[in-house]
C-alpha cells in the first residue's frame, strides 16, 4: 500500500495523529536477526508506516533491501530511503527495480551527503545532483509506481531558509506526494516554518521527525550533527542530570511527548500536524513509552493480511548481551532507516493494550551506557551518524582540523595534539571531541604509545568501584556502583603487532583483537569469548554488562576505522603526498584493540604495552 493511501484511511477513521517508525539496516547478521523481533514486538503498536535507510552510495543497499522486504510481513506499508549521491543510474534502476519486485511502494528520495569534501565531489552521474532530479527521475521511468517523499528542514540546512523553502516545492511539484522533516527540539521553531511551508502552497502530509534523547552524549552529538536548534532551557534541563542516563532517558520520554503534543494541538494558531516520524535509531524502548503517554498504541488504521500469522515471536533464549562496544572516552563527552496490492487484505481499527517489554532479552540491550557502538548482537549495532558522511565535514573543516599531513611525524604530532588538548579543536578523525576527563589520568601512558608511533583513538582506564553518579566514570542509575578494565586501542605497524602476539602468548590476563584494512584479523581469543570491560551493580537489577569487545563487532569497527582513512584520503587531491601518505598507513597499519583482565592494578595494561 501507498503511504498517502494509508494516511488518508487513517484520517478518514480516527482523529488520532499517525506515525511512522524509522530503522536502519543492523552491520552483523546477529543484530540483523534480532531486529526483526524488534519488529514484531513494535508491529503492535500499529503505525501507518515503517521506513528503512539508505546507506551513502548504496553502502547498505542489500541490506536495506532486504530489512524494507521484511519489514513488509509487519506493516504493509514500507518506505524505502533512496540516495543520489555516488549512485550510478544503473544502481537506482537495480534499487528501484528490486524495491518493486518486493512490493515496496513507498520511496524517500534523498539528495545525501556527498562522500568527500564538496571541492572534489563529483557525481557518478550529472543528472542526479539534487533530490528534485531523483524524484522526476522516478516519476518519468515508473509513473505512479511509487509514492514518492522528501525530506526537509525545519531548522535549516545548506542554505537561507527561502531558498530551502523554495528547493521544497520544488521537490514537490517533481512528484512527491509527502514530507518527513529532520529531527527538532524547538516546537515552536517548527510551527513557525510549518506555517511557512503552508503558505507558499505546499499541501502534501508532513511528518514531524522525532527522535527521543536516549543519553545527554547522544543527544550533543545529534543536534551538532543536524545543526538543531537547541532551547536553553532544554539544555537547562539536562544539565543536571546528565551523568544519570536512566534519569536521561525518562526525561527524553517527557520531552518528545510534550512536544508532540504542542505540535498536534489544535490550540495554536497554525496548520495542525497530523503526522509524526519517530527517528528510533533501532532502539525501542522510549518510542513504546512515549506512544502509550500520548495514548496512540493500536490507533492506527493497519492493513492485515488474510489468513498469515504477520508476527515472528521474539526469542525467548536470546542471550542477555550489552548495548555498548569499545566505548570511547573521547567521545563519551558528545556521542551520541510482499506482494500486497492496494486492494488486498482487510482492514483494521483496533485498540491495542502495550504489553510489557520482555525481561532480560533484546528489549534490555539498549539501556546503558553512551557508548558510540552497541553489541554485534544488538539490533542497534553499528549506527554512528546516520544521517551524515563519515566524517559529516566540508574540505575546509578537514583541512583546517587537521591540516595536511606529508608524513608519519606530521601524524603523530596530529595524535599528541589531540592528547595534549592544544586546543578545543585538538581532534582526530576518529576521536572528534577533546579527550574525556577519565582520558587525563591515564594521559602519560597514551603519550609515551603515541611517541613511539602508535596512534591511539580509544582508551579507558582500570576503575575498582566508583559510585554510578562519579562525575568521570558514572553511568546508569543512581545509587549505583560501576567497574571497568583498563582498556586502549590503537594503529600500529605489523612489527609492534608481532611483539605484542609473541608477550601475550604469555600473559594470560591480556586479550586483543587486531585487523587491518584487508579485512585480516589475529587475536588471542577462541571464538565465541569476549570481554566485558565495563560492568555496573545497581539496586534492584542484576549486573549489567553494558561494554563488550567480541569478535563481530571488532570486525565491524575495524572495517568502518580503516574506512575513515579512506575517507580522509579523498579530501586531498589524487597523487598529492597527504592523500598517497593517508592511502599508504590504510594499508600497511593494524588497528589492536587491548585489554589487561586485572582492573585491581591500575597500571597493568600500560606496563605490559610499553614494555612490548
Amino acid at each position: 500500500m501507498k503511504l498517502t493511501e494509508a494516511i488518508s484511511r487513517h484520517v478518514a477513521s480516527t482523529s488520532t495523529p499517525y506515525y511512522t517508525l524509522e530503522f536502519f539496516p543492523p552491520r552483523t547478521d546477529s543484530g540483523f536477526e534480532n531486529l526483526l523481533a524488534r519488529l514484531s514486538r513494535l508491529s503492535v503498536v500499529n503505525p501507518v508506516g515503517l521506513s528503512i535507510t539508505w546507506g551513502a552510495g548504496g553502502s547498505t543497499k542489500q541490506r536495506s533491501l532486504d530489512l524494507a522486504e521484511a519489514t513488509q510481513r509487519e506493516n504493509p506499508v514500507t518506505i524505502l530511503h533512496l540516495t543520489c549521491t555516488n549512485m550510478e543510474r544503473a544502481m537506482l534502476d537495480d534499487a528501484l527495480d528490486s524495491a518493486k519486485a518486493r512490493g515496496i511502494r513507498n520511496i524517500l528520495a534523498l539528495r545525501g551527503d556527498p562522500p568527500r569534501g564538496e571541492e572534489y565531489w563529483i557525481p557518478c552521474d550529472p543528472q542526479f545532483q539534487h533530490a528534485s532530479d531523483l524524484v522526476k527521475y522516478i516519476r518519468n521511468r515508473h509513473g505512479d509506481e511509487f509514492c514518492i517523499g522528501v525530506a526537509a528542514y525545519p531548522d535549516g540546512h545548506s542554505f537561507d531558509e527561502d531558498t530551502e523553502l523554495a528547493n521544497l516545492k520544488t521537490k514537490v511539484e517533481a512528484g512527491a506526494e509527502f514530507i518527513i522533516t529532520q529531527l527538532f527540539y524547538d516546537a515552536d521553531g517548527f510551527l513557525i516554518w510549518l506555517r511557512k511551508v503552508r503558505e507558499i502552497g505546499i499541501e502534501v502530509p508532513v511528518l514531524a521527525g522525532v527522535m527521543p534523547i536516549q543519553s545527554y552524549a547522544s543527544f550533543l552529538r545529534m543536534t551538532k550533527l543536524c545543526a538543531s536548534r537547541v532551547p536553553p532551557s532544554l539544555i537547562a534541563s539536562l544539565e543536571p542530570i546528565r551523568h544519570d542516563d536512566e534519569a536521561v532517558k525518562d526525561f527524553g520520554v517527557d520531552f518528545a511527548t510534550d512536544m508532540i503534543r504542542t505540535i498536534t494541538s489544535t490550540k495554536h494558531n497554525g496548520p495542525i500536524v497530523q503526522g509524526v516520524h519517530f527517528c528510533t535509531l533501532n532502539l525501542e524502548k522510549s518510542t513504546w513509552r512515549i506512544l502509550d503517554k500520548l495514548g496512540w498504541i493500536g490507533t492506527s488504521t493497519h492493513v492485515l493480511e488474510e489468513g498469515k500469522n504477520r508476527l515472528i515471536q521474539p526469542d525467548s533464549n536470546a542471550p542477555l548481551s550489552s548495548s555498548s562496544l569499545l566505548i570511547t572516552p573521547q567521545d563519551a563527552a558528545s556521542a551520541v532507516a510482499p506482494k500486497d496490492s492496494e486492494n488486498s487484505g482487510t482492514i483494521a481499527n483496533t485498540t491495542t493494550t502495550l504489553p510489557a517489554l520482555p525481561a532480560n532479552q533484546a528489549a534490555t540491550w539498549d539501556d546503558f551506557p553512551n557508548g558510540r557502538f552497541g553489541s554485534a548482537d544488538s539490533a542497534a549495532f553499528g549506527v554512528r551518524d546516520p544521517y551524515k558522511n563519515e566524517l559529516g565535514l566540508t574540505t575546509a573543516e578537514v583541512h583546517r582540523l587537521w591540516g595536511q599531513p606529508e608524513t608519519i611525524d606530521d601524524l603523530t604530532a596530529l595524535f599528541l595534539k589531540h592528547l595534549r588538548g592544544h586546543s578545543p579543536f585538538s581532534t582526530t578523525p576518529w576521536s572528534p571531541n577533546p579527550i574525556a576527563a577519565e582520558t587525563k589520568l591515564i594521559l602519560p601512558h597514551l603519550i609515551e604509545l603515541t611517541l613511539r608511533g602508535n596512534w591511539s583513538v580509544a582508551s579507558q582506564p582500570a576503575v575498582d568501584c566508583a559510585r554510578s553518579d562519579d562525575e568521570v566514570f558514572g553511568w546508569g542509575p543512581k545509587d549505583g556502583f560501576v567497574f571497568q578494565k583498563a582498556f586502549c586501542e590503537f594503529f600500529c605497524e605489523s612489527a609492534t603487532l608481532d611483539r605484542l602476539r609473541e608477550k601475550a602468548t604469555i600473559v594470560d590476563t591480556v586479550k586483543f583483537f587486531a585487523g587491518n584494512a584487508k579485512g585480516e584479523m589475529v587475536t588471542n581469543m577462541a571464538l565465541g569469548e569476549s570481554n566485558a570491560v565495563t560492568w555496573g551493580v545497581f539496586p534492584g537489577k542484576e549486573v549489567m554488562q553494558p561494554t563488550v569487545i567480541e569478535r563481530a563487532a571488532f570486525q565491524a569497527w575495524a572495517e568502518e576505522a580503516f574506512g575513515i582513512w579512506s575517507e580522509w584520503a579523498l579530501f586531498f587531491p589524487p597523487a598529492s603526498p597527504t592523500r598517497q601518505l593517508l592511502e599508504r598507513v590504510r594499508d600497511e597499519r593494524w588497528l589492536v584493540s587491548i585489554c589487561h583482565h586485572d582492573f585491581k592494578n591500575p597500571d597493568s595494561l600500560w606496563d605490559f604495552l610499553l614494555e612490548t
